[in-house]
C-alpha cells in the first residue's frame, strides 16, 4: 500500500502511526494512561518519551482513537478511517511542515506553524467529545515555537489534551516537562517487534533477519528489511558480541565493508548499533559499580561522538575512522574481561 507524504524520515511501504490499528508492546504505559480516560482524570499534557522508532508516536494515535470513541458520539471505523486520512475535526497534528516550495522540509517546526495550530485550536471545535493534539516531536521545534507552545500548555482550552512525542527529552525546556503527564517507553520484545514486521509482510528469513536487528524498535527493523541482505550489519554485531577474541582482520574487514560509501543506508544504521553498544557499556559498568570501566566507557563514549563527528565534518577517510574506534572499542572490552584488582 502507498502511504501519503507526511513526515520527512517517512519509510516506503511502511504504515505511518496514524495508519496502524494497534500497539505492540508498552502494554503498561497505555494501560496508565486509559486508566486516567476512564476515570476522567486525562491531562492537559502527555510527554511520551524513549528511543527512536520503538512506537511512541504509534500509542499517541492510538489514544487518540480510543479518547475520540470514549468522549465522542462516532464509531471506532468511522474515527479510525478520519484518522488516518488526516481528516478528523478534533485531531491537530504538528510535523516538519513541507518547504513553500514543495521541495523538501523546513528544518523545524517554526513558531508560524505553532501560533497557526493554536489559533485552529482555539476555534469552535467541529466534533463532539475530547480534541487532541499531537507534536511529532516536539524535539523538532526550535526555541521560539518551543515557547510558544508552552503558552498554551500552561493554559489548555478545555477538553483537550497535548500528547508530545520526544526522542530526546533531556533537551525539552524544562517548564514543558513540568506541565505534563510523562510516560517512558522503552524498546519492545523481538516478538512484538515481529508483530509490527508482519503488518508489511516479506519472507521469514528476511523478516528473522530485520528482528535480529532492530535492537526492540520496530522502525530500525523496518530500515533493515529495506536495506536487503545487510550482511555486515550482521557481521558487526556478531563482532561486537566478543571484541576482544576477533581477529585483527575482522576489524579491518568490517570498516571497508561499512566505510566505503560515506552516506550509505547501512552505514547509517551502523553507527545507530554502535551508538546502543557504547551506551550499553556505560550502563553495565554503572551498575556494577566499577569506576574503572565506567571511566573507560565514557572516554569511549566521547570518542566515538567526536570521531564520527569529525570524520563527517571534514570529510575524512570513514574505513580509518571506524579501524580507529573498532580498537579503541576491542580495548575497552579487554580492560572489562580482566578481573578488577
Amino acid at each position: 500500500m502507498d502511504y501519503p507524504e507526511r513526515e520527512p524520515d517517512q519509510l516506503e511501504g511502511v504504515p505511518l502511526p496514524e495508519f496502524q490499528t494497534g500497539v505492540s508492546g508498552h502494554d503498561a504505559a497505555r494501560a496508565t494512561l486509559l486508566e486516567r480516560l476512564d476515570a476522567g482524570r486525562l491531562p492537559g499534557g502527555v510527554l511520551i518519551h524513549g528511543p527512536r522508532g520503538i512506537g511512541k508516536a504509534t500509542l499517541a494515535f492510538d489514544l487518540a482513537r480510543r479518547i475520540f470513541e470514549k468522549t465522542g458520539d462516532e464509531s471506532p471505523g468511522h474515527i479510525a478511517a478520519q484518522v488516518a486520512a488526516g481528516a478528523y475535526p478534533n485531531l491537530f497534528v504538528m510535523r516538519k511542515s513541507l518547504r513553500d516550495t514543495g521541495k523538501g522540509y523546513y528544518t523545524a517546526i517554526r513558531v508560524e506553524e505553532v501560533r497557526r495550530f493554536i489559533e485552529e485550536m482555539r476555534m469552535t471545535r467541529g466534533r463532539a467529545g475530547h480534541r487532541i493534539a499531537i507534536v511529532d516531536p516536539i524535539d523538532d521545534c526550535n526555541t521560539s515555537s518551543a515557547n510558544a507552545l508552552l503558552k498554551i500548555l500552561e493554559e489548555p482550552p478545555a477538553d483537550t489534551t497535548f500528547l508530545l512525542v520526544s526522542h530526546r527529552p533531556g533537551s525539552l525546556l524544562p517548564t514543558i516537562k513540568s506541565r505534563c503527564f510523562q510516560v517512558a517507553l522503552r524498546p519492545i520484545a523481538d516478538g512484538e517487534v515481529r508483530t509490527v514486521l508482519d503488518q508489511v509482510g516479506g519472507q521469514p528469513l528476511a523478516i528473522d533477519r530485520a528482528v535480529s536487528l532492530a535492537g526492540g524498535r520496530p522502525r530500525r527493523g523496518f530500515e533493515a528489511m529495506l536495506l536487503g541482505e545487510g550482511g555486515a550489519l550482521q557481521l558487526l554485531q556478531a563482532w561486537l558480541a566478543d571484541p576482544a577474541g576477533a581477529p585483527s582482520a575482522a576489524r579491518i574487514a568490517l570498516a571497508d565493508a561499512l566505510g566505503g560509501e560515506r552516506d550509505s543506508a547501512e552505514l547509517r544504521f551502523a553507527r545507530d548499533i554502535l551508538n546502543d553498544w557504547l551506551a550499553d557499556a556505560a550502563k553495565a559498568a554503572a551498575s556494577a559499580g566499577d569506576r574503572v570501566r565506567l571511566a573507560s566507557a565514557n572516554e569511549l563514549w566521547d570518542k566515538a561522538r567526536l570521531s564520527l563527528a569529525d570524520a563527517d565534518e571534514y570529510n575524512l577517510d570513514m574505513r580509518q575512522t571506524l579501524v580507529a574506534l573498532f580498537d579503541a572499542i576491542r580495548k575497552h572490552q579487554l580492560l572489562s574481561v580482566q578481573p578488577t584488582p
